[in-house]
């Protein structure tokens, strides 16, 4: 079904430290490229944290993200996904966003992944803080509400910050929620944990119907069963995936903003996602990568595995849908 065009360059062909790095070592396509309308799924950036309260940083990961993603090879070594045999894959590039006004940037994130949408295109993106996700879902959601699996050690359920500012990266699915952009019913988050300032964000979940399921279930019940009752939750109606590297724990994911302890390790890091095989998914992103607090750039390399998970489950997605 692929195209020579869009397969990533091998390391057999081009050692992995040589040549300009892009997502995966695919082809950088932009929206005035002829072959934009091939690509099914577009890697794209978000080099934006104008939403982070405390340790920012994360704008700087879809760099340093791509360059620990020269490491990717074409196969999944456990499921034996080859992603880029079963859908055409590009790097789009990164949004440019305004450092200095948040709704501005937000705007320009939903009018990027908009034309995303238009060109029939699904996103795996690269943030970012986590209030990337909300102008994301602005695009994809914009006319019907999608479900949500959600691995986090945070809901970013809250109302405001800093007496009553709506737009940081702790309040994206609040927002999410109130503008009909998801199916709270169809929400699952996993992971929560850590100490809290109180516990509005959770009433809210119960209110609305969110599935919070805390780190403690989940390590009694293990992933298989866990990601059993999400893949119910999302049923098989369209589904975003969202996943905050500090969903990890820190011994194994350090390089992030709002670390947690008592985290899954890098190994369910991976499982999880494995989990996802079979849903209805339209989109995915991992955020909250901070190179700053990545000395050793083992955090960057394995969102990057993730985010290969995560292709190979929207690659599926992609490929059974179009009955290849």
């Amino acid at each position: 079904m692929n195209s020579g065009d869009f397969q990533p360059v091998s390391g057999f062909d081009l050692p992995r430290f040589a040549g300009i790095a892009t997502f995966m070592r695919l082809p950088h396509i932009t929206f005035d490229d002829d072959r934009i309308s091939e690509v099914e799924i577009g890697l794209i950036g978000v080099p934006w944290d104008g939403g982070t309260t405390n340790r920012p940083g994360p704008r700087h990961a879809p760099r340093q993200l791509r360059d620990y993603s020269t490491m990717i090879r074409s196969q999944n070594g456990v499921t034996r996904t080859k992603p880029f045999e079963l859908a055409r894959c590009a790097d789009l590039g990164d949004v440019g966003p305004n450092p200095a006004d948040v709704q501005d940037s937000m705007a320009r994130i939903t009018a990027f992944y908009s034309k995303v949408v238009n060109a029939g295109i699904r996103p795996l993106s690269a943030g970012g803080d986590h209030l990337c996700t909300l102008p994301i879902l602005r695009a994809l959601a914009k006319d019907r509400p999608l479900g949500m699996v959600h691995f986090d050690s945070h809901t970013d359920l809250f109302h405001s910050y800093f007496g009553g500012f709506k737009y940081t990266h702790g309040t994206p699915f609040r927002r999410a929620v109130e503008e009909g952009l998801l199916d709270p019913k169809r929400v699952c988050m996993i992971g929560i944990r850590g100490p809290a300032y109180d516990f509005e964000d959770r009433d809210f979940a119960d209110a609305v119907g969110i599935r919070v399921i805390p780190i403690e279930e989940f390590h009694a019940r293990g992933v298989a069963d866990v990601m059993a009752e999400a893949r119910a939750i999302a049923g098989s109606g369209e589904t975003y995936v969202s996943y905050d590297i500090d969903f990890i724990d820190p011994a194994f994911a350090p390089g992030t903003g709002t670390p947690e302890i008592g985290g899954p390790n890098s190994f369910q890091a991976l499982e999880v996602v494995r989990g996802l095989r079979g849903l209805n998914i339209i989109g995915a992103d991992l955020v909250e990568v901070s190179p700053p607090f990545d000395t050793s750039g083992a955090t960057a390399f394995l969102g990057v595995t993730i985010m290969f998970e995560l292709l190979c489950v929207l690659a599926e997605c992609k490929a059974r849908q179009a009955g290849r």
